[in-house]
This record gives C-alpha cells, sequence and structure tokens, in this order.
C-alpha cells in the first residue's frame, strides 16, 4: 500500500462477517485512503460495500460479501496522493464572539482579535465525521496551537458554535453537550435532513472560516 504508510504500518483486521478495519499510521495515510477506496467504488473497481467510515486513525469497510479478498487487495494496492480539488470546499462565515475566545487567545499568547485572525487563516479539511449528524473533525490548526478541552464540559452549547479542542476545529450542527472551547459562531447549517446530501461537511471536504460582522 505504498503511498499511504510505510511498509507494515498498515493493518486490515477482520470485524464481525462482513466487514473490515483498516489501521494507519496518521490522519493524513487515513484520508488518503478514504479518498482512494471512495475513488475506486465511484469507478466500480471496488466490491460491494455498504459503508466506508474514516475516522482519526482507521478506515471501517461495512456490507462486504468476501471481506478476506479485499484484506489480499488492500495489501498489493498502490494509493497515489488525492487531489484536494476534488473534495470539493466549504465556506463557513463566523462571528468570532465565543465566550473561550479570550481563554484561546491567551492558551496562544495573542489578543483575541490575532487569535480569531490565526484561525481564520487556516486552511482546514474534514478528516472524519461523528460525535453528532453533521459534526466534522477538522484538521489544520498546528499541533502547537491545540488547546485543552474545558475541564468541565457545558450541558448545553448552542448550534452553531464554533470551537477548538486538541488541534481540531468543529462546528456544533445542533445544541448539545461539548468540552470544546468555544471561540465564534455561525449561521450556517450543518445538517439539514431535507438537503441532500444532508451533512455540509464530509471526510476530505476542505473548509475555510472567514470572519463575519460582530466579533
Amino acid at each position: 500500500m505504498s503511498g499511504a504508510a510505510p511498509a507494515g504500518a498498515v493493518r486490515v483486521m477482520p470485524v464481525g462477517e462482513h466487514a473490515l478495519l483498516v489501521e494507519l499510521p496518521g490522519e493524513s495515510e487515513t484520508g488518503t485512503l478514504h479518498a482512494e477506496l471512495l475513488r475506486r467504488r465511484a469507478a466500480g473497481l471496488l466490491p460491494p460495500v455498504r459503508e466506508i467510515v474514516p475516522a482519526a486513525r482507521t478506515v471501517l469497510l461495512d456490507g462486504l460479501d468476501d471481506p478476506a479478498r479485499l484484506a489480499g487487495e488492500l495489501a498489493r494496492w498502490e494509493i497515489p496522493r488525492p487531489d484536494p480539488r476534488a473534495a470539493g470546499s466549504v465556506e463557513i462565515r463566523v462571528r468570532y464572539d465565543g465566550p473561550d475566545l479570550a481563554e484561546v487567545a491567551a492558551l496562544w499568547g495573542v489578543t483575541p482579535r490575532e487569535a480569531a485572525e490565526r484561525h481564520a487563516s487556516v486552511a482546514y479539511r474534514v478528516a472524519f465525521c461523528g460525535f453528532a449528524p453533521g459534526f466534522g473533525y477538522l484538521t489544520g490548526l498546528p499541533e502547537k496551537l491545540a488547546v485543552p478541552r474545558r475541564p468541565t464540559p457545558r450541558t448545553a452549547v448552542p448550534a452553531g458554535s464554533v470551537a477548538v479542542a486538541g488541534a481540531y476545529t468543529g462546528v456544533y450542527p445542533r445544541s448539545s453537550p461539548g468540552g470544546w472551547q468555544l471561540i465564534g459562531t455561525t449561521d450556517a447549517v450543518l445538517w439539514d435532513p431535507s438537503r441532500e446530501p444532508a451533512a455540509l461537511l464530509a471526510p476530505g471536504t476542505l473548509v475555510r472560516f472567514t470572519a463575519a460582522e460582530g466579533r
């Protein structure tokens, strides 16, 4: 599986009778494999599979008729680097007015305005989705800007809250409990069952945040 990970760094494990879990060294390799799986399925080059679900370091393939055969094929794949332009892109306007912006700015050693500008200057990519329908885990922040979760999670985070935790950025699609640091708000609708697709963000999507009025 050259191009995705060093030799021996990829593990393919059976999950039940009809699924495989592919474990990779990191998010970059996971994103590369996920993109290639989607490309091959669209081109009719992949055995029938019901779901392809990426996470931080794994990709789950569920609904396979012959998992053992695909496991053997995966070991021989040549995985090209995906074309970022093929993933689609989304721009999200943000009011950098979150209750934790000043705290995050202090952790970064800058003013709240500078923290907002720094956050908006980054090109993000949806690594994987989870937690709630429409919630994407966005990578792009340098590791040096990673921030801890709040010691006590909030019982209710408003929908549209833009937040950071670790080196991830996320947008809460609906009101829910949460322990991420809230740095802004957006009117973007992350999840709409009447829309096709319902989720604004999907794995691989490129995301840019732009500062709106009122920060």
